[in-house]
């Protein structure tokens, strides 16, 4: 795998990411489910870019290396990254998952002195 298809393969998954996101908000709101957001985009984002590094493999018959596997896993994270848009995204999302509401940004567990 080339850097520009690592490139193009991270483009994909960040678009259909959000296509996919809301497509599930969508069911899960007219379900009247509770979600957390950010948890979901990532969710989201990690289901499809094994997904796509799945096809990727299989359509490219690429054999398994360490090259390859740094790649797969790069573009687990970076998918996962981009889809929670900047730190405090993924701050808002770790909270979150430990059960501790910050729907604003401003609930930190950090005090200036």
């Amino acid at each position: 795998m080339t850097i520009e298809t690592f490139l193009m393969l991270l483009l994909a998954v960040s678009v259909f990411t959000g296509l996919f996101t809301e497509a599930v908000k969508i069911v899960m709101d007219g379900l009247g489910e509770k979600y957390c957001s950010n948890v979901l985009a990532g969710g989201v984002a990690v289901i499809l870019s094994v997904l796509v590094s799945a096809a990727y493999v299989v359509l490219t018959e690429t054999a398994y290396n360490n090259k390859m596997m740094v790649y797969l896993i790069a573009l687990t994270l970076l998918s996962w990254l981009s889809a929670m848009v900047g730190y405090d995204k993924v701050i808002q999302a770790i909270l979150q998952i430990r059960g501790k509401e910050d729907t604003d940004g401003t609930d930190r567990e950090r005090k200036v002195k």
